[in-house]
C-alpha cells in the first residue's frame, strides 16, 4: 500500500489552500538567500584565513637521527 499519485496530489491541494502560493514562493526565496548567505560567508572565511596564515613548515636537518639525540640525552644523564 504505497502512496499513490492521487494521494500526493490531494495532499499538495491542501497544503496550498493552507499556505497559498504567495507564502510558498516567499518561503523557497527566504531558503534561498539563506543558502547564498551562508556559501557567501564560507567564500569569504576561506580567504581570510589563508591570507593571514603562512603555510606551515617543518625545518629538518639531514643529518640528525633518533639514535643520536638518544645518546646524547643519555650521556648529559650520566
Amino acid at each position: 500500500m504505497g502512496i499513490s499519485v492521487w494521494q500526493i496530489l490531494i495532499i499538495a491541494v491542501i497544503v496550498i489552500l493552507l499556505f497559498g502560493r504567495g507564502k510558498i514562493s516567499d518561503l523557497m526565496g527566504d531558503v534561498a538567500k539563506g543558502i547564498k548567505s551562508f556559501k557567501k560567508g564560507m567564500a569569504e572565511d576561506d580567504t581570510a584565513s589563508s591570507a593571514s596564515e603562512a603555510p606551515k613548515t617543518i625545518d629538518h636537518q639531514a643529518g640528525e637521527t633518533v639514535a643520536a639525540e638518544k645518546a646524547e640525552d643519555q650521556s648529559k644523564a650520566s
